[in-house]
């Protein structure tokens, strides 16, 4: 009788028809397409004021975290690391446009955790997900893209916050021309479906900002060192204002982004691996949604935002990933990736800016999916994409999207379309708006 392999043993190999090989490539080929995280996820969180060889670090542990407990819990192939569109959140609305210190932002990231694992065990969070109407879902996604995509386009200095201009001296630029041809080589592999497109557009763009002078080698020329301390981040929290008005509006802002982003993610990744049942349900998803919800909770306190399942997950899936096997290997391409913090750093804002936009095209194209022939659903979900990029803030964006949802379906004698929770949240948003006119 042939001895059972510790992979056999433990992922079931031959049960999900996938063998050893092919589930380490599928990892290997879900870092590729991923690890632009370790470039961009830095550059992001430092704009908030936090140090970028930190919160490297702090990314990679809390990665590394949540994919062993979805490759030895839940084994599926479904990698994890800091979610877009929730860094953005964390920066540029939660630290820089209300004011708060990053510790606040680190708080309600950790709260948001605990809370999820809590939900994890009870099955709220698929029936919170549930409720909300599928438009605003989409729009949520689609908003949060055009957010991104703006980020990037002003992180590069392509545009001006305020006067929504173009800058022709930084198009004229060697910075410009950086930005520009990041964007060209990660459109043009993508097409050509190059795996890891992203970050080979960030690093070649790199080679060439060396020798225009855009960007420099470190002290030394070292590419390969120890991991960057996360002290300066680590056990940052603040829980002065935990049970603030703020609070509560930058934490539901968390939960409610997390939840469409993780469960769509889910989803549409297990569809493209046949893994959902005759029901269209995912078995011991429940296992899946415990995993992110560990990793935020551990990267809250190691010092990043939200641990989310990525969407790039469908590369490895796409190579034949299977089992939690393929989420291992991943993992450990994180480890590795840990020791080459000077390569990362090197990178110049305008290759991880480009990176942002071709990001927030991804994301747009749920756009396609949204009903806009009934406007009772398209104003709402229009409303959710528009004040994103208008405001400045994806929580904006979801208020107007559900307050504009509840109040319409009730004034066009459709309110019985609404679940009870979408008119509590929107009264919620509306109290927020108009509490201070009393005030």
């Amino acid at each position: 009788m042939e001895k059972e392999t510790f992979n056999e043993r433990v992922f079931k190999l031959k049960k999900h028809g996938t063998d050893t090989k092919t589930e380490i490539m599928a990892g290997i080929t879900t870092f590729m397409t991923m690890s632009y995280i370790l470039a961009v996820n830095p550059s992001i969180l430092g704009d908030a004021g936090m140090d970028s060889g930190a919160v490297f670090t702090a990314t990679i542990l809390a990665s590394i975290v949540a994919m062993l407990m979805m490759a030895f819990y839940a084994n599926m192939p479904f990698a994890l690391s800091a979610g877009m569109g929730l860094n953005a959140f964390f920066t540029y609305t939660v630290v820089m446009q209300m004011g708060k210190p990053w510790q606040f932002a680190l708080t309600a990231v950790f709260i948001e955790g605990l809370i999820f694992i809590l939900l994890s065990f009870t099955g709220f969070r698929e029936a919170l997900f549930n409720s909300i109407p599928i438009n605003l879902k989409k729009a949520v996604s689609v908003g949060i893209g055009l957010f991104i995509a703006l980020i990037g386009l002003l992180n590069a200095g392509i545009v001006g916050l305020g006067e929504v201009s173009l800058s022709l001296n930084t198009l004229a630029s060697k910075e410009g021309f950086v930005f520009f041809l990041s964007l060209v080589i990660m459109v043009v592999m993508t097409a050509r479906g190059v795996k890891g497109a992203l970050l080979w557009g960030m690093l070649i763009s790199t080679i060439i900002s060396l020798f225009l002078g855009v960007s420099h080698l470190p002290d030394g020329n070292a590419i390969v060192s120890a991991p960057p301390s996360i002290s300066p981040i680590a056990f940052k929290l603040d829980f002065s204002n935990v049970f603030s008005l703020e609070m509560f509006s930058v934490l539901f802002a968390f939960l409610f982004v997390d939840i469409f982003d993780t469960i769509g993610t889910l989803t549409g990744v297990a569809t493209k691996a046949n893994m959902l049942d005759e029901n269209g349900n995912l078995p011991d998803g429940s296992k899946a949604l415990l995993s992110d919800a560990i990793g935020t909770t551990f990267g809250a306190l190691l010092g990043t935002s939200t641990i989310t399942t990525f969407v790039e997950s469908s590369a490895g899936v796409a190579e034949g990933g299977r089992t939690g096997l393929t989420t291992l290997t991943t993992a450990i391409c994180f480890a590795i990736a840990a020791f080459f913090f000077p390569l990362f750093s090197i990178i110049p804002s305008q290759a991880t800016s480009a990176a942002l936009v071709v990001v927030g095209l991804f994301m747009l194209t749920t756009v396609a999916e949204i009903d806009f022939s009934d406007i009772t659903e398209a104003f709402p979900a229009f409303m959710t994409i528009l004040m994103m990029p208008i405001t400045y803030s994806i929580a904006e964006g979801i208020s107007f999207g559900m307050i504009s949802y509840a109040g319409i379906k009730l004034l066009t004698g459709k309110g019985k379309e609404v679940s009870p929770l979408v008119y509590i949240l929107a009264l919620v948003f509306l109290a927020r708006y108009l509490l201070p006119l009393f005030s």
